[in-house]
Parts: structure tokens; C-alpha cells; sequence
């Protein structure tokens, strides 16, 4: 088995990390072992995976939570996988989907994920990519509610139809050779249609390394209460390869308590995350059986994120655009703190790196970090809605010629990222 180490980092102190470290316990205890992770040729120190999240996920970010997961791992602390990459823009050389997957000199391994709905692009898509020299990692979207997605058949609708599902994992295991292969998925469309054991079955047979379960069915989309049972379940059933668990990881307590609850393998971390890359910080430290968390202050906060400020500025190559990009992430970072609406639609409004630092100057950076109202739940939840399905999807499992011909132009609809 090969082991991909993460480059070489410096053990300098980060800006962003000047006092986000108040809340330190003694580690004069015998700390227990640590939990790694291992998929496919792949080992990594903690047992934690980056959620790709479409706009979120981008280069900036994953530099930033590799920066804080290195600090209580021999690694960065798990996979950071890209942005949500279709396989046809990659086969048509798009320039702006060649863009998302493109990975700075610290990230490795390196993981993308890529959509499809046609195996043959899936495969060749998944062969540009090695020719390139792109990917240690591959994972394949099942898993996405977004109706533009789901209604030509895409995301997490698509294993309802298990023969595409089989041969659209298959086609990615074959190309990808020795490179791991993994798939994320939901529950099902909805109670009434379940796959994800199917699912699971399926991946673990035709060589997928591993395979994620949200504990949401896409009518739910990211609404209510992830189903911890479903991964236990599916834990249960999927014994030959590693099983992740994802859903309402909201700290390191809960990746703990979900991988003592469900016995999965190990913790996909999406929402939680926005606004808080420390918390790859606490997650490292949490699976290292150390105390340790992030408490940062409204001082540190600012730091971080002129951080990110920075890095996506160097991502676009454009300060900009970079800034602009930012602007988003603005709610998430300052849930909690002293921060007024006003400042906050300011500093959401930003032009450039000076007009952040000017912004930013005018908070009161002695503030201390706040505590639960920083806590819990964050980003996007909504509620309940019908999944956007072609019509007649739930009727059979098997692929009709009428659903073929709208899967052949599935992909057209959505974008690169």
C-alpha cells in the first residue's frame, strides 16, 4: 500500500493563528491512538474529508482548512476535495472547470469530484485527468438536491437507476487504475425510495475505495435532522470497504459521537465548516484524542479572514474578482459576534484588499469569542420540497429510451462547477 504524503510544511506561526488557541487542555495524559483513514493506495492521519460545496470549495478554501488541520496532524488532516467538476466540461476542455481543478503545490492528495451521467464521459474524463497529472483521488457525485441537477437525472436521483449507476462507477474504477475511486451519495429521492443500500452493495463490488452517505433523502434537502441510523446501517451492510458518514457536524464532538454511534469509517464535513476552517483544527485534535480547540476572537476571526481574503485573491489572479468571492462568506464568518447588520452589509460589499482592511479596522478586535451563539447549525437548510425528477423516474428502476435521450443532454445544463 502507498502512502501520499502532504508536502512539506513550515512549522512558522500563522497569522491567523495568534491567539485562536486559548482553550488548551493538559495533554500530560496518555493520549489513545490516533484514527487515520486509509482509501485505496491513500492514507491520511485524520479520518476527516472536505465536503465539496459549489462556490465554497474552491483552491482558497482548501488551503486555508489544510493550514488549520496541519496543526494537530502528521498531515493536513484529511482529504479536501474540489468544487463539483462536470465530466463533459472537462472532456470539452472547458477552461473555467480545468480551472477548479487546478491544486496548489501543498495539496495532496489531491481530490475532485466529478458529475456525470454518461459513463463513457465519466471514463474519459476520468482518463484526461491522469493524463494530466491532475487527481490522487477521485470521487463521484451522487448526492446533489439541486433541481437543474436532478431534473435531467443527475445527483442524488441518479442511483434510483441502478444499471447507469453501475456502469457509470465501473467506467470511473476502470479508468482510474490504481488512483482510488469513491462515491457520496444520499438516503434516496425519499422515504418511499431508498438506494442507498443498493448503492453501497453496488460500489463496494464493481472497486469503488470507499463510499459516503448523507443521512438526508434529497426531498429533504438540507432540511431537518441527518439520519445517523442510515450510516450505521449502511456500515453494517458495506463491510469490504470504508464507509464515511455525513451530516450535522457541527464540531469535533459530533464527528466523534457520529463515528462512535454509527462505527462509519470516518466524517464528511460540509456546512459546518463555512465561516469556521478551524474547525479542520479541532477535528485533527478531536481524532488525536487531544483537547485542544479553536476559540478564537473577533481579533483572530479578522485575521482569518483577510487570510482567505488573500488566497482567493491569488487563486483568480485577480483582486477583484477575489474580493467579490469572499463577499459570501462574510455572514458565516461573523455568526456570533459583536458585528452589526450594518458593518456586516459593508464588509459584504467590499471592493478591494484596502477596503477590507479599512473595514475590518473599525471592529472592536478585543472581543472575545462568544461561545454557542458561534455554535451549531449554519449555511443553507431550507425545507422539505418534492425532488425535481424527468418525468416518470420513480415509475421504474430500469432506463426507458425517453429517459436515455434526456440523459444524453443532462449534463449540457449544468455548469462547470
Amino acid at each position: 500500500m502507498t502512502t501520499i504524503d502532504a508536502p512539506p510544511r513550515s512549522d512558522a506561526a500563522h497569522p491567523a493563528q495568534a491567539s485562536a488557541d486559548a482553550a488548551r487542555g493538559s495533554r500530560e495524559h496518555a493520549a489513545p491512538a490516533r484514527r487515520s483513514l486509509t482509501i485505496g493506495r491513500i492514507t491520511v492521519d485524520t479520518p476527516v474529508v472536505l465536503a465539496p460545496m459549489a462556490g465554497i470549495t474552491n483552491m482558497a478554501f482548501r488551503l486555508l482548512c489544510r493550514e488549520f488541520g496541519a496543526r494537530h496532524s502528521a498531515d493536513d488532516g484529511g482529504l479536501f476535495v474540489s468544487e463539483m467538476v462536470t465530466t463533459r466540461a472537462l472532456v470539452e476542455d472547458h477552461r473555467e472547470s480545468w480551472r477548479l481543478v487546478t491544486m496548489g503545490e501543498r495539496e495532496s492528495p489531491r481530490s475532485i469530484q466529478l458529475y456525470g451521467v454518461d459513463p463513457a464521459t465519466v471514463r474519459r474524463s476520468v482518463e484526461m485527468l491522469l493524463e494530466r497529472d491532475r487527481a490522487d483521488h477521485i470521487d463521484l457525485n451522487f448526492g446533489c438536491p439541486v433541481p437543474k441537477v436532478t431534473r435531467r437525472g443527475g445527483g442524488g436521483i441518479l442511483p434510483w437507476k441502478t444499471e447507469l449507476f453501475t456502469q457509470i462507477v465501473r467506467a470511473a474504477v476502470e479508468a482510474a487504475g490504481d488512483v482510488p475511486v469513491t462515491v457520496k451519495t444520499r438516503m434516496g429521492i425519499d422515504d418511499e425510495h431508498l438506494t442507498y443500500r443498493d448503492a453501497g452493495l453496488i460500489a463496494q463490488e464493481v472497486g469503488a475505495a470507499a463510499i459516503a452517505l448523507h443521512g438526508r433523502t434529497v426531498d429533504q434537502q438540507y432540511s431537518g435532522q441527518a439520519d445517523w441510523e442510515a450510516i450505521a446501517d449502511l456500515k453494517r451492510l458495506v463491510t469490504d470497504i470504508p464507509v464515511l458518514g455525513n451530516g450535522d457536524i457541527w464540531s469535533a464532538e459530533d464527528a466523534l459521537r457520529m463515528v462512535e454511534e454509527t462505527g462509519c469509517d470516518g466524517v464528511v464535513v460540509g456546512r459546518g465548516c463555512q465561516g469556521r476552517p478551524w474547525l479542520f483544527a479541532d477535528l485533527a485534535a478531536g481524532f488525536a484524542g487531544l483537547p485542544d480547540r479553536v476559540r478564537p476572537s473577533l481579533g483572530d476571526v479578522a485575521a482569518i479572514l483577510r487570510r482567505h481574503a488573500e488566497l482567493l485573491v491569488a487563486f483568480y489572479e485577480d483582486e477583484g474578482r477575489g474580493v467579490r468571492d469572499l463577499r459570501k462568506h462574510v455572514a458565516w464568518y461573523f455568526k456570533g459576534y459583536p458585528v452589526g447588520g450594518e458593518m456586516r452589509h459593508r464588509l459584504a460589499t467590499m471592493e478591494s484588499l484596502a477596503d477590507l482592511d479599512a473595514k475590518l479596522s473599525e471592529l472592536d478586535l478585543t472581543s472575545p469569542y462568544p461561545g454557542a451563539a458561534v455554535e451549531g447549525p449554519r449555511g443553507r437548510s431550507g425545507s422539505p420540497r418534492r425532488p425535481a425528477c424527468p418525468e416518470g423516474w420513480m415509475d421504474t428502476r430500469d432506463i426507458t429510451p425517453d429517459i436515455a435521450s434526456r440523459l444524453h443532454e443532462a449534463e449540457l445544463a449544468v455548469s462547470g462547477g
